[in-house]
């Protein structure tokens, strides 16, 4: 039976496709040398024969040949009596090769033997996921939702192999429920107690970088380049692309045909907005570019601090900053420059006033509420409808229509 346990072992052994010959060969003699060295002192007496494609073995013994009563070591030497019975012809001198049979050794050993073929298999398992997950760190994997946990979500690749999204690598919005097929980029492989930690990441830039390259053959062929992702999660995201051949418009290949590129990895991407934006050294333009779909009256740089003034129209303002202050934060990271945003003034606005100023009438919560919009004076409040204030604010319509009714009053 324990027999039959090791022949069934060897067959798992063999059925390791992943692990080259040479090294199945190498750990197989290993083993079974280290158990001969074990049980006799040496295995140099031996030959291990291992057929590979049958998923069985043979262990051959070579000893010599010595008078009756001259045996000093049975492992090295035979009897010339023992040797007749194998043979007639042998006489002494002469060496014997004689198979020795697994259930020879005995349960403990077959037992033992079985145990360490066992460990080593599964040692080398973990160590060729290891190498090979090691390899495919930046690359998309496709797996398969098998368990989810309050921190991490368990995903099983096409070879069942265990792979991890923790929660904070997942975008916000995404929700997946045992057995959902889900994609992330391979961001971390290390050794865990021995066992292989595969780490997989939605948020990650590398993960959207990936994805235009599989929508974008431009890009995966090497006539685009992505000179720079940033980020912020189901939110919005800004690509900075070039292009090598003058005849390829960069922008228009991401976005494609009716934004046919741009949609599926927008799905992806549980709809976070992407802004496709051409890439240029001349920072003036490119901070310009960056701060879309905001139009630019103009740009003030300080080249030494990495500081950029940017001036705009009133009804620009808003749209520079963007929901939450993403548009303005992500251009800043996009193009290295700290932004700040100005309201370009004019004859008429220089009669404008300050929120600040109404602090006396307008709770100070709201004051900061209207700024975090881009609107700091009063004239920038009453160039939006009330519908657009109650919109891009979480102010209530009567609050609102109460904050006009003042600003109105100052002006009147």
């Amino acid at each position: 039976m324990e027999t039959l346990n090791l022949i069934e072992t060897f067959s798992e052994f063999k059925e390791l496709k992943s692990i080259d010959r040479a090294t199945m060969m190498s750990v197989l003699e290993d083993v079974f040398k280290g158990m001969l060295i074990k049980m006799f002192g040496t295995a140099d007496n031996f030959d291990v024969i291992i057929n590979i494609d049958k998923g069985d073995f043979e262990i051959w013994r070579n000893r010599q040949v010595v008078e009756d009563d001259q045996i000093t070591d049975p492992n090295l030497q035979i009897t010339l009596s023992e040797a007749k019975k194998i043979d007639e012809d042998y006489e002494v001198g002469e060496d014997v090769t004689d198979e020795v049979k697994l259930a020879d050794f005995g349960r403990r050993a077959i037992l033992a033997l079985r145990q360490n073929l066992t460990a080593r298999i599964l040692d080398l398992e973990k160590n060729n996921l290891f190498q090979k997950y090691r390899d495919r760190i930046g690359e998309i994997v496709t797996g398969e939702v098998y368990q989810v946990w309050k921190r991490e979500i368990l995903v099983l690749d096409e070879d069942g192999n265990e792979l991890i999204l923790p929660k904070s690598e997942q975008i916000p919005t995404d929700y997946f429920r045992k057995g959902d097929t889900l994609r992330a980029v391979v961001i971390k492989v290390e050794m865990r107690n021995n066992t292989p930690l595969i780490v997989m990441s939605r948020t990650s830039p590398v993960f959207l970088e990936r994805l235009f390259e599989l929508e974008v053959p431009e890009i995966f062929d090497g006539l685009i380049t992505i000179k720079k992702i940033v980020r912020i999660p189901g939110e919005r995201a800004k690509v900075a692309v070039e292009s090598y051949d003058d005849r390829i418009d960069p922008v228009g290949a991401c976005v494609g045909m009716k934004g046919s590129r741009i949609h599926g990895i927008v799905r992806e991407l549980k709809n976070e907005n992407i802004d496709v934006i051409n890439f240029t050294n001349n920072n003036q333009l490119f901070i310009t570019r960056a701060l879309s779909p905001a139009k630019i009256s103009s740009i003030r740089i300080d080249e030494k601090n990495k500081k950029a003034d940017v001036y705009l129209k009133p009804n620009e303002v808003s749209l520079a900053i963007g929901k939450g202050g993403l548009n303005i934060k992500l251009a800043g990271q996009l193009t290295g420059y700290e932004i700040d945003v100005y309201r370009e003034t004019d004859l008429e606005d220089e009669e404008d006033v300050n929120l600040e100023e109404f602090v006396d009438e307008i709770d100070g919560w709201i004051i900061d509420e209207l700024k975090a919009i881009g609107c700091d004076t009063a004239k920038s409040v009453l160039n939006l409808s009330v519908d657009d204030l109650v919109k891009r604010t979480d102010l209530e319509e009567e609050t609102v229509k109460e904050i006009v009714r003042i600003l109105k009053a100052e002006f009147e």
